[in-house]
């Protein structure tokens, strides 16, 4: 009999990782601007968490980085030289800014790769995938491309995967990927409901439309409905709720900041969601009915975790992973334990034992957490069964022994000190993309990268 799991593909922490401060409406990002930032450390804290959930027996696998610097991109914003080393140099001297998104490693957070539905939901049977347009912010819309050309090489049988190139780069379509995604189920191989959450809709105007008054709302409805479309969802399965303003303008940019959702459990602020309770009440109908599992919410109130502290501490972006029936572990920033509020919640709710929740660990990923991205930023969830399993790149699957090629890789090709300054520093280039060869090798990606396409 097969088995269906759902694995994690976390992103790898790409060698330019570097605190700039390109996230309008991320707190963290925003804190911590121009501060020395240290890639190697970043690399290595996420493979140790991903390495930690393969010894617990989970499927876990890992996603490349991109090509950063994007020497293409700046070439397309006007900046020109007899090498690349003069157009590095001219994008920092006139405009710094550009610079730095051009070179972002923010692909690392793989939360926001792609929105992926699994074969048990998709009428033609198959694994679908559509990378995000993250059309709001310029160092992340740059990513598509290369996101699709990674994920066909990781899935690349068309008879049980689909993908689907991102959606149009407009304001109505503006698509943040799994951040604002999650799925309820019995097991994870059965039919189950996907819970779509916006942030606006872009073609509601009026008194009547509900937006955030500070930071910007980057997720449309009209982009998670084109995604349930592409993905042949039926509609009877499929849940779209709107996320707070307030969340958004407290600095919970995606969803994934104030809530989480695990088979059959959603764990969520009191204030994660705009109408929460007659939108619970949605889930838990439509789950029951199709899921035959009875739905369970766990909401955390804001007397008890204040709306900042749950942004602070990254609370809701822990991973929520089933160890067997019945028994889930939270896996969670260190920040959890250092914040009075949720330090104090998390050892009442498990003592109280009245949940599947019954677990925590936590994990040190403080180079993320400072530019804004918890352990749930970090993993990409995709629901597999055998025979995909089987039909899928394996040599992406964490392994013991490619753990230990992969820290090596880092130490080799990693620096440990980086300021947005030496974003142009046209050596950091040349290692980034030493780097990025090396890696398509152990990957067994092929010729992903522009850089190895000529």
């Amino acid at each position: 009999m097969s088995k269906t799991y759902e694995a994690n593909f976390d992103g790898l922490v790409g060698p330019t990782h570097c605190y700039a401060g390109l996230s309008y409406g991320n707190v963290a990002s925003m804190g911590n601007r121009k501060s020395v930032s240290n890639p190697r450390e970043a690399v290595t804290q996420g493979l140790i968490k991903a390495k930690a959930l393969h010894d617990m027996g989970f499927k876990q696998g890992v996603l490349a980085p991109q090509e950063r610097p994007d020497i293409r991109s700046l070439r397309r914003l006007g900046f020109s030289g007899r090498s690349e080393a003069e157009i590095l140099a001219k994008a920092l001297k006139a405009a710094p800014e550009l610079l730095a998104a051009c070179a972002s490693a923010s692909s690392m957070w793989t939360a926001n790769a792609a929105t992926v539905s699994p074969s048990a939901d998709s009428a033609d049977g198959r694994v679908h995938f559509t990378a995000a347009n993250l059309n709001q912010k310029l160092h992340r819309a740059i990513e598509h491309r290369t996101t699709t050309a990674l994920l066909r090489a990781m899935f690349p049988s068309k008879e049980h995967f689909g993908h689907h190139v991102a959606l149009p780069l407009s304001d109505t379509m503006g698509d943040e990927g799994a951040a604002n995604h999650t799925r309820f189920c019995g097991d994870y191989g059965a039919q189950g409901v996907q819970f779509f959450v916006y942030g606006r809709e872009a073609l509601r105007d009026g008194a009547e439309a509900v937006k955030p008054k500070t930071f910007p709302a980057r997720h449309t409805r009209e982009a998670s409905e084109s995604i349930a479309r592409l993905h042949q969802l039926k509609a009877s399965t499929v849940v779209y709720g709107q996320q707070d303003p307030r969340c958004i303008d407290t600095g919970a940019f995606h969803n994934d900041v104030v809530s989480v959702g695990n088979q059959n459990m959603l764990f969520y602020h009191e204030n994660a969601f705009l109408n929460s309770t007659a939108l619970v009440k949605e889930l838990r109908s439509v789950v029951e009915k199709t899921c035959g599992v009875e739905f369970v919410p766990l909401m955390v109130p804001d007397k008890e975790v204040p709306l900042v502290d749950a942004v602070k501490s990254y609370l809701f972006n822990s991973q929520l992973v089933t160890v067997k029936p019945g028994h889930m572990m939270l896996i969670a920033p260190g920040e959890c334990e250092e914040t009075p509020s949720v330090a104090r919640y998390l050892k009442r709710l498990l003592s109280e034992d009245k949940t599947p929740l019954k677990e925590v660990r936590y994990f040190d990923l403080r180079q993320s957490m400072r530019n804004g991205g918890g352990p749930a930023c970090l993993r990409l969830r995709v629901v597999l069964n055998d025979k995909q399993l089987e039909a899928m790149n394996s040599h992406v699957l964490l392994t013991d022994k490619n753990y230990e090629i992969l820290r090596k890789w880092a130490d080799k090709h990693y620096r440990d000190r980086l300021m947005p300054d030496d974003l142009a520093d046209p050596s950091l280039l040349t290692e980034s993309r030493a780097a990025l060869d090396d890696l398509t090798q152990i990957l067994h990606l092929g010729s992903v990268y522009p850089f190895q396409q000529g």
